[in-house]
């Protein structure tokens, strides 16, 4: 109990007042005030504790006053140090392949009893008995609308959309440790306290246990970027069912918790359950597709929209705990109400998820923190401590098992049920909040507390590097099969996978479909792929447009989908049979984008990968705007990708869409090919055979010679040889072809010679390889011209980006790795 004195009002014994205050920062506190606010953890008998009111705003320091004794400030004093030691420690541990929460958690345990806590005074200075009320009100503040936003990211269409497989594996995964917990609790009842031993309580706990959380499985999973890799996607869909059914048993056993007290308690939580949850749907959910409509297309949704949501967020958080029901279900209910991605969804995470991860979720984990007590659980002891921990680490054990089972019976690989067991065995920040519901409920006490906070930190710190250590997504697509245009045999057909931004890369890119030059006699096949950043929701997306052709209102929420698409059909349909379309579509995160991409080029056996850039009118490249995340998405796809690579930079907007065929074999289009040697500048000489078919291109095939010759490979030069004397002797006759060889000594001479060419004559596209087997002395000097040589090779960034080279386009390909 704490009783508040008015600060203008004088205390008879000042004195004592305070040290009874002082004392107060070693006696343990309760969740909700004074539960566990006794010295021997929950057993005693509550202390009077006498303290001033506290000012919230001091005068200064100038005028003589400690601002340690003002709340405010130590609020602010303590969130800063929170902050500062997450960031160190996450600083710490990112070597170590540790998530972001086992760094928070680890945070809260370092400013707790367990470490700097001890300390009489650091306690008495940073987190004084009034300063700690207002850190739990914030932390519990912050977790409300972190499970909100988690709900918000949530896609519940996914469940209509997993298969058996996923249904199966969920069910076996939830249904196995429940009953496992379930039955242990019961057979060791006798050995726990009174609270514990309710059939309520230990089916809280088993129904806790056996529930696979989404939140952290999205989070841990981004992290390592598994989001679109095959058990990021499996991990995610099992998630979503298990979490339905987990809920389901939570309810039941929230429910049996209020028969403890009456069954006219449980009648009324019952009623209050299902107002609450008919009012979401009757007149919330009505409101939000409202805002939806009214809402222009591709804007965001009004500021004054957002608040009202935050508001309702708060409002039905205060009915949840009104009503007796957890404080996070409501604005969890709410959250998955919300339609995920743009453009209210997207809006909403864009507009909290920030504030809510680097200033209010520190809240959370120094309210978790300051209550995580080490030494409570020596003092508690086995015989106290024993039943939880049976229970917890029977529950940890059975989750692994049950996945693993039921993935090895529907045939996934043993090394994806692996991974996929860890992944869905972690625990997070729902479980903080479920653990801080039972301590609540005096399910638990301030040592199981302080145990199941140990437990989870070393679980996640343990599963998280053996996740990335076991499983690679970029494995699958290491092919021996070659998967070049070089090796694509006359007469069949060539597959290209073209990824779309937008509608704005769309002329580009047919034009060079295009000029490939498809005909029934080498028929072409488009795999058109839109990449759409994923905003607002945690789920990836994967949409082949052959089998679902319009998934949930996808053109709605992304205008550009239907105009590329239309776009494309209209070029198919003017090219007969000699193109086939298949257009897919993908929302997924940056970082992960990759993955799709090098996915659907191994199962459709592209040859080639087309990815679109855009010269920006300063003169550099456009990449970090167009793909986000710097280059990421180009970079891990030059590395991983099945087959060979273009990289097709955009300098000039004069190609139109469609680009017609000219009639009477006239030409209207001059190509030039920069030949330096090694695979890539084969590839390239390859691909640029197709382009030669077409009558409206005239090619310039330039070879570049080093004086020196003691810098060539002698293999690859011979291979060189080869492909360029085939070229030229299928090409004698034909007058668009023109061949030239150029002898150079350095970088300089080769700068200079792309220099000249640009000067005297203007090509629409330059095609150049990447970098790999070129002679070194044709480059020598030149590494210090170029800035983004590392994505496009020296001499592709140099003509793309240098002033003196005008050009419609610029094409950077990179021939296949066999990288098995």
């Amino acid at each position: 109990m704490v009783r508040v004195f008015p600060a203008g009002q004088p205390l008879k014994s000042n004195a004592w007042a305070w040290r009874a205050h002082s004392q107060a920062y070693h006696s343990r506190m309760d969740m909700r005030g004074a539960k566990f606010h006794t010295s021997n953890r929950g057993t005693a008998a509550v202390p009077l504790v006498c303290v001033r009111a506290q000012g919230s705003h001091a005068f200064g320091i100038f005028y003589g006053q400690n601002p340690i004794f003002v709340s405010y400030d130590m609020v602010l004093a303590d969130l800063i140090l929170m902050i500062f030691v997450i960031q160190t420690v996450r600083f710490l541990l990112k070597p170590f392949r540790q998530p972001r929460l086992v760094a928070e958690l680890i945070a809260g345990i370092i400013i707790g009893p367990c470490l700097l806590g001890k300390s009489k005074r650091f306690n008495e200075i940073m987190f004084p008995l009034y300063s700690r009320f207002v850190l739990r009100t914030l932390g519990i503040f912050a977790l409300m609308l972190f499970v909100f936003v988690s709900g918000v990211k949530m896609d519940l269409t996914l469940i209509k959309r997993s298969g058996k497989k996923h249904l199966y594996i969920a069910m076996v995964s939830v249904m196995l440790p429940f009953l496992t917990v379930m039955a242990i609790g019961l057979i060791i009842r006798k050995l726990m306290d009174h609270e514990m031993a309710k059939i309520s309580s230990i089916g809280g706990i088993a129904s806790g246990l056996s529930v696979t959380t989404f939140p952290i499985h999205y989070t841990v999973l981004e992290e390592l970027n598994l989001l679109s890799s095959e058990v990021g996607n499996m991990a995610l869909s099992i998630a979503l069912i298990s979490d339905s059914i987990g809920m389901n048993f939570i309810t039941v056993f929230e429910a049996l918790k209020q028969v403890d007290v009456s069954a006219g308690t449980l009648v009324w939580y019952l009623i209050s359950m299902v107002v609450l949850v008919a009012f979401l749907f009757s007149a919330i959910r009505p409101a939000l597709f409202w805002i939806i409509d009214h809402t222009p297309e591709g804007q965001a949704v009004h500021e004054s929209y957002v608040v009202a949501i935050l508001l309702g967020v708060f409002v039905v958080g205060f009915l949840t705990d009104m009503f007796g029901l957890a404080v996070a279900f409501g604005p969890f209910c709410l959250g998955l109400l919300i339609p995920n991605g743009p453009p209210l969804g997207a809006t909403l995470v864009e507009k909290s998820e920030t504030i809510l991860k680097e200033i209010m979720m520190p809240f959370t984990f120094a309210f978790i923190g300051l209550h995580t007590d080490f030494s409570a659980m020596t003092e508690a002891g086995w015989r106290t401590l024993g039943p939880l921990f049976t229970m917890v680490i029977s529950g940890y054990v059975s989750k692994f098992l049950a996945t693993m089972i039921g993935a090895f019976m529907v045939a996934v690989p043993s090394r994806d049920s692996l991974a996929l067991s860890l992944v869905l065995s972690l625990r997070g920040q729902v479980e903080l909040a479920l653990y801080i519901h039972w301590v609540d409920k005096n399910m638990i006490r301030l040592p199981g507390f302080s145990m199941l906070i140990f437990l989870t930190t070393i679980l996640l710190a343990t599963l998280t590097p053996l996740i990335s250590v076991i499983y690679d997504p970029s494995k699958p697509y290491k092919v021996l099969k070659r998967r070049t245009i070089q090796h694509t045999p006359p007469g069949e057909e060539v597959r290209i996978l073209v990824c779309i931004r937008d509608k704005k890369s769309v002329p580009s890119l047919v034009n060079l479909l295009e000029v490939t030059y498809p005909t029934l006699q080498n028929p072409l096949s488009v795999y058109a792929f839109h990449l759409v950043e994923l905003i607002g929701r945690a789920n990836p997306v994967f949409i082949d447009h052959d089998n679902d052709p319009d998934p949930d209102d996808l053109s709605i929420r992304f205008p550009d989908s239907e105009a590329i698409r239309n776009a494309l059909i209209l070029y198919q349909e003017n090219r007969d049979e000699s193109v086939k379309l298949h257009f897919f579509t993908a929302l997924a995160a940056k970082r992960t984008m990759f993955q799709d991409v090098c996915k659907l080029a191994l199962n459709s056996k592209a040859t080639i990968i087309i990815l679109p850039l855009e010269r920006q009118y300063d003169g550099e490249m456009g990449t970090a705007e167009q793909w986000g995340g710097g280059q990421t998405l180009n970079t891990e796809v030059l590395s991983h990708a099945p087959c060979s690579v273009g990289l097709l930079i955009d300098k000039a907007h004069r190609w139109h869409l469609p680009l017609t065929r000219c009639s009477g074999g006239t030409t209207s289009h001059d190509f030039i090919v920069l030949f330096l040697g090694g695979p890539d500048s084969r590839e390239c000489l390859a691909y640029a055979d197709h382009m030669v078919a077409n009558p409206n291109v005239s090619l310039t095939l330039v070879r570049f010679l080093s004086s020196n010759p003691e810098g060539d490979d002698e293999r690859q030069k011979k291979l060189d040889d080869g492909l360029v004397t085939w070229f030229w002797v299928k090409n004698e006759a034909n007058e668009r072809v023109i061949y030239r060889e150029v002898v150079v000594k350095d970088g300089a001479d080769t700068a200079a010679a792309i220099k000249a060419m640009a000067e005297e004559k203007f090509y629409h596209l330059w095609i150049v390889g990447r970098k790999q087997g070129i002679n070194e002395s044709l480059l020598e000097g030149l590494s210090t011209w170029t800035d983004n040589q590392e994505e496009l090779g020296i001499i592709g960034d140099y003509v793309s980006s240098s002033d003196f080279v005008d050009a419609d386009s610029v094409l950077v390909v990179q021939k296949q790795i066999l990288r098995g």
